[in-house]
């Protein structure tokens, strides 16, 4: 009886790879585990002290992974291998300290010391450092992504660090923001940035661009950039700053955030797909809630934000394989990552090979963006009621019948006295609970929604109807400053 001999890689971690030549893999024919790893230290016999003790067994400070199992709490060196297996050699790591070589160098002292951890790495050393200090890299946004962006690309030692943002710091960007403090609030967010940034390294150039990106001046700003980070949070702009980037042929390093699920990836349109490829068009106004409305778990974009910094990093270096191609997909509520392959589309519209948009648009046109309107744009003013208004009216004897149209979690954090909850979605099949001949005041949040549901009252029947102007926000604001806003 013959036994089939599988084809197994052996994945070789980083702190080993001296010992391999820099070799990452090893692809090995053997029906067990421990007959791959003799094979692999018969092809590089340095490596075998690490792996195995004098007794010729597996050191207790290396696990052996074969898919996702730990072998030892399977058959040891005798787990069996089926073809196409992945095994994966995963040693402790303690990061220790060795000293570096210094060649001539256009790195002061100072900045050999700071970056020391670096110049360690053959992977980096110390012409990999004086690629980061030489690399110009343009952050768009310091919000959630630019916050982490910023902070590791400067402390990484990237020379010159562009950021385009014309927003000021508020009190709700700090539960994800890191970069900011509470005593910035009310600052611009390049002002409040940069001096964070050059406080955590001196040695590097932040370039601020208190701007709103359009078409008319991103060409500009970009061209003299080597990459271009997207820690954007609106189609308009995402869609920009990919059609800039194909057009100047600029790497764009992708990421995007919402509650507890974040995407990355790198579009280069040089050697793979551009964002267009991936995402065709943008979807209807209104169908993806924005962090604003929909809300971000406050570390997701650290998270995103390093890994586009990795990848940035990656670039500049020219090492390990970067995102082109790949889109990595991050679950933080099931902690998984998937990755997904994509391809560069023929037919694209940017990066085809008959491109038909060949200069920037209206991205706003183009994604279908109106500014959002105004309660008093949507209702007349006759349909509108302030808080104020309505708070005398009732303490004169008025009794009408208060419809909170937010969602259950939005009237945990605060509501207005004597309300009944009946979410806009629900407005349409639930309007017959309601009395067509009481006054009804509707409010929401900021009194959006609440005109819009207002009009849809209208249009069943429904005329004693009046809007909160300013929703709740301006309740807090002119009525009753216990309830806290959001």
């Amino acid at each position: 009886m013959t036994t089939n001999i599988a084809t197994a890689t052996i994945f070789i971690p980083t702190a080993l790879r001296g010992f391999t030549g820099g070799a990452a893999t090893y692809a090995v024919p053997a029906t067990t585990v421990g007959e791959a790893l003799s094979q692999l230290t018969a092809e590089y016999p340095e490596l075998k002290q690490h792996l195995f003790s004098d007794e010729g067994k597996l050191r207790s400070f290396v696990n052996i992974y074969v898919g996702e199992e730990d072998i030892r709490y399977l058959n040891g060196a005798d787990t069996e291998l089926s073809d196409g297996a992945e095994v994966t050699i995963v040693p402790s790591i303690a990061g220790g300290v060795v000293e570096p070589q210094v060649a001539e160098t256009t790195l002061s002292n100072d900045e050999i010391m700071r970056y020391s951890r670096h110049l360690i790495m053959p992977e980096v050393a110390l012409s990999g450092q004086e690629k980061l200090k030489a690399a110009k890299v343009l952050l768009i946004g310091a919000g959630g992504l630019g916050a982490p962006l910023g902070l590791y690309l400067a402390a990484a030692g990237v020379g010159t660090i562009g950021v385009v943002d014309s927003d000021v710091v508020d009190v709700t960007n700090l539960q994800r923001q890191v970069i900011y403090a509470t005593s910035d609030i009310d600052r611009p967010k390049l002002e409040a940035s940069a001096e964070r940034l050059r406080d955590l390294n001196p040695h590097i150039k932040i370039v601020p661009y208190e701007v709103r990106l359009t078409s008319e001046n991103a060409l500009e700003i970009f061209k003299d950039y080597d990459i271009i980070i997207d820690g954007t949070d609106n189609f308009p702009t995402r869609y920009l700053v990919n059609d800039a980037c194909v057009m100047l042929g600029k790497p764009n390093v992708y990421g995007s955030i919402f509650r507890f699920e974040g995407q990355i990836s790198v579009f280069d349109a040089t050697q793979g797909p551009c964002y267009r490829c991936l995402y065709p068009e943008p979807p209807p106004p209104g169908l993806v809630p924005s962090c604003a409305e929909g809300g971000v778990l406050g570390v997701l974009p650290g998270t995103v934000g390093v890994m586009q910094a990795t990848e940035a990093v990656k670039l500049i270096l020219g090492i390990g394989e970067p995102l082109i191609g790949r889109l990595l997909r991050y679950d933080a509520l099931g902690m998984r990552f998937k990755e997904y392959k994509l391809r560069k589309d023929p037919q694209c519209p940017v990066c085809g090979e008959n491109p038909t948009v060949t200069e920037l648009i209206d991205y706003m046109e183009f994604c279908g963006v109106t500014p959002e309107p105004k309660p008093t744009e949507v209702v007349a003013p006759e349909w509108q009621i302030t808080p104020v208004e309505l708070a005398a009216k009732r303490s004169a004897g008025w009794n009408p019948l208060v419809v909170d149209v937010r969602e259950p979690h939005e009237r945990e954090i605060g509501l207005i006295p004597d309300s009944v909850l009946i979410p806009v979605g629900e407005i349409p099949a639930r309007m017959h609970e309601l009395d067509t001949s009481r006054d009804i005041v509707l409010y929401c949040r900021s009194g959006v929604r609440s005109a819009r549901a207002l009009e849809q009252m209208r249009s069943a029947g429904f005329t004693k109807l009046k809007n909160l102007t300013g929703g709740i926000l301006a309740w807090s604001e002119d009525v009753d400053s216990s309830i806290p806003k959001y």
